[in-house]
């Protein structure tokens, strides 16, 4: 797999390289696509539209499930920052035990502690490797709960990039999570986990040049436009993959009159697409991205 590793441990630079270089509003937008993504392979499916509204006003629908929103918001949290997981593990993934534990339950932090010593004993490997081996020993160290699928990605994203400039996690899940499969040998495993890096660190890649372009589209469209609220809402669709009105408002703070008259604006020049949604959680995005989120 040495050759293979090298290819992907490249890609993963080049994406390091290109978030360094890039606006602060890419890493926060890959980091919402990623939870997403891993939020359908554990099983939760809650898309970018109710992450956007959840993350960024609290505001969720009768039939989302509030607990998968809490652990998809916490992956969002820590895909744009914070320690590292092997810093404390602990307080990575908000974990405590309980004041009055029962005698028979291994203390939280004992098993935490575990997967640490794990993790120390192969410090020497390549950082794809180890966060390979550290999301597969997740339910064996014991750290297994509900959304414990979406903990070891998370934690396994954030060590693949715990040497990096600008990304802040690798992603695994984008473009499909097969590399987070479980079952077969090791090298099974590995080979399955690589392919699935590639796959996501591409999908990012493109990504980017998609929302590259689309700027500086529309930062030539809107130059000759004055006010401050077409770069801000330029800057907020660059951010965040789907927009509502309100949502805008929030982020920007201009007036709802003023984010409206701006969205029709954009949408008339087909720089922005409206979604379906209704009412108030009618929602946009930037036009021409090939991929996410559709």
């Amino acid at each position: 797999h040495t050759a293979r590793l090298a290819r992907v441990a490249g890609r993963v630079g080049a994406l390091d390289d290109r978030l360094k270089r890039g606006p602060e509003g890419w890493r926060h937008r890959l980091a919402l696509i990623e939870a997403s993504d891993l939020s359908w392979f554990a099983g939760d499916r809650i898309g970018t539209d109710r992450l956007a509204l959840w993350i960024s006003m609290r505001i969720s629908g009768l039939q989302d499930d509030t607990a998968a929103l809490a652990r998809v918001g916490w992956a969002v949290r820590r895909l744009t920052g914070g320690p590292g997981p092997e810093v404390d593990l602990s307080a990575f993934l908000d974990r405590r035990d309980p004041e009055n534990i029962a005698d028979e339950a291994e203390p939280f932090a004992d098993r935490a502690g575990g997967w640490l010593d794990l993790m120390a004993q192969v410090a020497e490997l390549h950082p794809i490797t180890r966060a390979c081996m550290g999301f597969h020993l997740w339910s064996l160290a014991g750290l297994g709960q509900q959304g414990d699928r979406i903990e070891a990605a998370v934690t396994a994203a954030r060590i693949v990039a715990s040497e990096g400039k600008g990304a802040i996690f690798a992603p695994l899940a984008m473009g499909g999570a097969g590399g987070l499969r479980a079952g077969g040998p090791p090298a099974d495993r590995l080979a399955r986990w690589l392919d699935g890096m590639e796959t996501a660190n591409l999908t990012a890649m493109r990504h980017l040049d998609d929302i590259d372009a689309w700027s500086a589209r529309v930062e030539a469209a809107i130059r000759p436009l004055s006010g401050r609220t077409p770069p801000a809402l330029c800057a907020v669709l660059t951010e965040w993959p789907l927009v509502s009105a309100p949502m805008a408002e929030a982020l920007t703070g201009a007036s709802r009159a003023a984010v409206q008259r701006n969205l029709a604006w954009m949408e008339a020049r087909g720089l922005i697409r409206e979604m379906t949604g209704q009412g108030r959680y009618r929602m946009w995005r930037a036009t021409n991205l090939s991929g996410y989120p559709q």
